[in-house]
């Protein structure tokens, strides 16, 4: 059996879900023609924003299952685990404080930063030192393949994220796109993550 419970899928697989599936359901339902390209995720949250709690059901759900990822992942390093669920406790933070109608708190624009950034860097120092071996004896994929995965996903991420941040402070046109796309890969990334731990070899044919 794996060591990482199969909860951790349920949690895992629900993040995308909360994410896109509550901007999605939250676009839907602005009544001033809203546009995704240009505004942010955190604009349909916002105070005086219209049907506001859809996307707030959305980042808190989101928030949630970053942090019961965080525990189910038990094969992860510590230090990644804690990133993660680092950035769920970010991603609440957001939705206990709202984007206002004037602008970004101070506490919503640091929780967003932390948040972007945390979730990006885990991937990173989520890989054990060696590979452990299964319950059962088996081995878990090559220690080497899975750290240049987790490398390449932070990198990739750190890219997305940056790419949002220029379009962020230089007030370029594709701000709520590249939001997205930062999210979008980094709400994804938790999921790959429990899947490539819960996967075991096929044990050899005999001859």
């Amino acid at each position: 059996m794996s060591a990482v419970p199969r909860w951790a899928l349920l949690s895992a697989g629900g993040a995308p879900v909360f994410l896109v599936g509550g901007w999605t359901l939250a676009q839907a339902a602005q009544s001033d023609g809203f546009d995704p390209v240009r505004q942010t995720i955190s604009a349909l949250a916002a105070t005086g924003a219209d049907h506001r709690w859809i996307m707030t059901l959305g980042l808190a759900g989101l928030g949630l299952c970053h942090l019961a990822t965080a525990l189910g992942l038990v094969s992860a390093a510590p230090a990644g685990r804690a990133l993660l669920a680092l950035g769920g406790l970010a991603t609440l933070t957001l939705v206990a404080f709202p984007q206002h109608p004037t602008g970004d708190s101070t506490i919503h624009a640091v929780a967003a930063g932390v948040a972007f950034g945390a979730l990006a860097v885990w991937p990173a120092l989520a890989v054990p030192s060696r590979a452990r071996p299964s319950l059962d004896g088996e081995h878990r994929p090559a220690a080497a393949f899975v750290r240049r995965l987790a490398l390449a996903a932070t990198v990739v991420l750190l890219a997305l994220v940056g790419w949002f941040a220029v379009e962020f402070f230089t007030d370029g046109a594709w701000i709520g796109l590249t939001e997205r796309l930062a999210a979008a890969a980094e709400a994804g990334v938790p999921l790959a993550a429990v899947l490539l731990s819960r996967r075991r070899p096929k044990p050899s044919g005999p001859g």
